[in-house]
């Protein structure tokens, strides 16, 4: 089974994808959701309760992925979860043999979710991952888990006096690969990439970029107006709404977006999330020229 953590490690270019996790999502429908994109992506990514919002847990639904053939990268959110639990899943997905996992402090639960569940926050996103890399070490264990581990990041405009502290702090904790939030603003992504490579800060580290692949002008808006991180340029949204054709047009920005961010140094690899339609993503991966 090919998987995340190899492509990362030993390829040019590593891809992958998220399927959608909500609290209907049984094991047939991870399952369907996987074969759409299975041959097209070296792993797929398992968010937990993303935005706040209810679903299967990542952890049963990685156990499903891998009883199917498929490689997960289990989101692990450090919100509602205190140490002993947050090391509970971690030894959990290194027993089911997990080999990627995507650390993050994870978003409050909205206001309208109704009991609003109290938000622990125990540990921060980088004690996270400081954490599961010292599991990785731990001699206590008969067979320590060998999981990739990684992290997310915030692409900005870097001003001259920028150190790059939320990269730093990660890495130094032990990520090995981080993701952008997702980022289709390149004139930012090439600007924050060539200061990270100036400052040498990519040789410890594989970088990821994130792409959405969005069926039209009104998802496009809502992800920039509602996803603070989220960075969509308004000449991408306008192209969606001249287009005579949003879902095709979606799919073109994507894999154009793609190709510019491959050619950018210190970038090894994409993630895709589709805001609608799911086979949206084999077709932007294929269009971009990437075989998966």
């Amino acid at each position: 089974m090919k998987t995340f953590k190899d492509a990362v490690q030993n390829s040019d270019f590593a891809v992958s994808a998220e399927i959608y996790l909500r609290p209907e999502t049984d094991a047939d429908a991870l399952r369907i959701q996987s074969d759409v994109l299975k041959e097209h992506v070296d792993g797929i990514l398992l968010t937990d309760n993303q935005y706040g919002q209810l679903h299967v847990s990542p952890i049963v639904a990685a156990a499903i992925l891998l009883q199917h053939g498929v490689d997960p990268i289990v989101q692990m959110a450090s919100r509602n979860r205190n140490r002993l639990a947050l090391l509970s899943d971690l030894l959990g997905a290194g027993t089911l043999g997990v080999t990627s996992l995507l650390l993050i402090a994870g978003e409050r639960a909205p206001k309208n979710l109704n009991p609003r569940p109290k938000p622990v926050l125990d540990v921060s996103a980088v004690e996270l991952i400081r954490t599961a890399s010292a599991v990785k070490t731990d001699e206590k264990l008969p067979v320590p888990p060998d999981y990739l581990v990684g992290g997310i990041v915030t692409p900005v405009m870097p001003k001259p006096d920028w150190q790059a502290k939320q990269f730093r702090e990660k890495v130094d904790a032990g990520a090995q690969f981080l993701q952008t939030h997702i980022c289709m603003n390149l004139t930012i992504l090439e600007r924050y990439m060539k200061r990270l490579v100036a400052n040498k800060l990519i040789r410890r580290v594989s970088l990821i970029g994130a792409v959405a692949v969005v069926a039209d002008a009104d998802d496009a808006a809502w992800l920039k107006e509602n996803r603070p991180n989220v960075m969509l340029p308004d000449d991408l949204i306008e192209r969606l709404k001249k287009a005579a054709n949003p879902r095709a047009e979606g799919i073109r920005i994507a894999a154009e977006t793609i190709r510019e961010m491959r050619a950018i140094p210190g970038i090894v690899g994409v993630s895709l999330m589709a805001t609608r339609d799911l086979t949206a993503i084999p077709e932007a991966i294929e269009a971009a020229g990437l075989n998966g």
